[in-house]
This record gives C-alpha cells, structure tokens and sequence, in this order.
C-alpha cells in the first residue's frame, strides 16, 4: 500500500473516531452537533474503521439503522477496494 494512502487513512479514521466522540458529548451538553450527513461521509471516505469503533465506544447513534448498516458496509466496501489494490500491486 502507497504510504500516502495509508497515512490518509490513518488520518481519517482518527478523524471520524474523534467525531463520534465528540458529537456523544455535545449531544449530552450543549454546542453545536456535527450534522449526521458529516458522521456518515467520513465513514464513507475510508474512515469506517474509525467512525465504527467510535460508534461502538461511545455508545452513539447505534440505535439509528442507517447508521448501523452504512458505516459497516462502508467499511467492508474499503476492505475489499484496498483487498484488490494490495493483490494488483
């Protein structure tokens, strides 16, 4: 795997952990949330791991179904795009 895309995904699988954290805490207090659609295209743009573990850590918005079913099929989707490119390369 290319360093810069593994240093890209490292980075948004930080980012999409931190995410989650951090909208569990303002939805507990106040400030402004990070809107759903921002949640999900991180999780989108490779950052499922991240955004799973940080569902899963924090106990958020794992009630909501279509968080439940695209950020585990994202993630399965990465992994078999980079599954592919590993083989190719």
């Amino acid at each position: 795997m290319p360093p810069i895309l593994l240093l890209y995904l490292l980075l948004i699988n930080l980012l999409g952990f931190v995410l989650y954290g951090l909208d569990k805490a303002k939805s507990k207090g106040r400030g402004r949330r990070i809107p759903e659609r921002v949640l999900l295209w991180v999780a989108r743009l490779g950052g499922g791991v991240g955004c799973w573990m940080g569902m899963m850590l924090f106990r958020h918005k794992t009630k909501h179904d279509r968080f439940m079913a695209l950020v585990p099929l994202w993630t399965v989707l990465w992994a078999v795009v980079l599954a592919l490119l590993a083989r190719l390369g």
